[in-house]
Order: structure tokens, then C-alpha cells, then sequence
């Protein structure tokens, strides 16, 4: 693992595994509002990472990508968890005709891939993970963009 600033972290997910398992390490630090855009090439494994954030919260079903509902919800451990896939969005106005606003308040979390498709119509984002294709794994860096992202962070990669 690299850290370029305290609010940036690289690291090297060898695979599959390693990267559900990075996925509910960061599950365990979650909090009520908390925002994650995903970004990445198709395929990278946003949709894996959900999976394994879901897992750690007890969710046993199918996860795959919300592409065409936009938003698929999960009610578990007592807040709503929002996956979003905006990959779709032709302009980012879609995502407010679809309510999208309604979404996102103080009890609940949003995963959200392809945050870019609905650019200015999306709250903060508290953190920011990018994958990338590494060899047979992936890169993932991750960014805290509020106080609250950084608690997270701190947590994540101090213990």
C-alpha cells in the first residue's frame, strides 16, 4: 500500500477476494448519509465491490447492476443502502426526473457508479474509489473528499 496524501490510498487487489474483502473491511466503518462514488472502466469491479459491502452487512441475495432501474435499494442493519448504476443517464437531468434527490438523506448510504453521468445533480461524495485493470487484479485508490470520509480512511488503514 502507497498513500500519495493522508486523504489518498493505493492499493493492489490481487483478486476477486481481495477485493470483496477490501469491500467489507470498508463496510465495517460506515455511517447514516455517507456517499461512495465508484468509478472504473466496465468490468473493473464496481459492482463486485457493492456485492462485498452488501455481504458484510448480512445481505445473502443476488447483487448486480441496477443499469437499467438506476437504483436498486437494500434494507439491512437498519439503514437503506442505495446502489446506484447512472451508466445509462444520457444527461444528468434524468436523475432528477427519476427523483433522484429523494434518495439521498441523513439514514441512508449510496454506492453510485459512473457518479460522472449525473454530474451536479449528486450530493458531496465522501469518498471516491477508482479501479483499475493490474495484471490479473486490480488498483483501487480511494478518496476522502469530507471530515467524515477522512474518519473513515483513518480507521480503514490504521488498523
Amino acid at each position: 500500500m502507497s498513500t500519495d496524501t493522508p486523504d489518498v490510498f493505493s492499493l493492489y487487489l490481487a483478486d476477486e477476494k481481495a477485493q470483496l474483502a477490501f469491500a467489507s473491511r470498508l463496510a465495517q466503518y460506515r455511517f447514516a448519509g455517507m456517499v461512495v462514488f465508484l468509478h472504473g472502466d466496465l468490468g473493473t469491479g464496481k459492482t463486485t465491490f457493492v456485492r462485498g459491502f452488501l455481504r458484510s452487512m448480512g445481505y445473502q441475495g443476488v447483487v448486480k447492476s441496477p443499469t437499467y432501474t438506476l437504483v436498486e435499494p437494500y434494507e439491512l442493519d437498519g439503514v437503506t443502502v442505495y446502489h446506484f448504476d447512472l451508466y445509462r443517464l444520457a444527461e444528468p437531468e434524468e436523475l432528477e426526473y427519476a427523483g433522484g434527490r429523494d434518495y439521498f438523506d441523513a439514514h441512508s448510504i449510496s454506492l453510485i457508479e459512473w457518479p460522472q453521468q449525473a454530474e451536479g445533480y449528486l450530493p458531496q461524495a465522501d469518498l471516491e474509489i477508482y479501479l483499475s485493470y493490474a495484471e490479473s487484479g486490480r488498483n483501487l485508490e480511494i478518496k476522502a473528499l469530507t471530515e467524515s470520509g477522512r474518519k473513515v480512511m483513518l480507521r480503514l488503514f490504521d488498523d
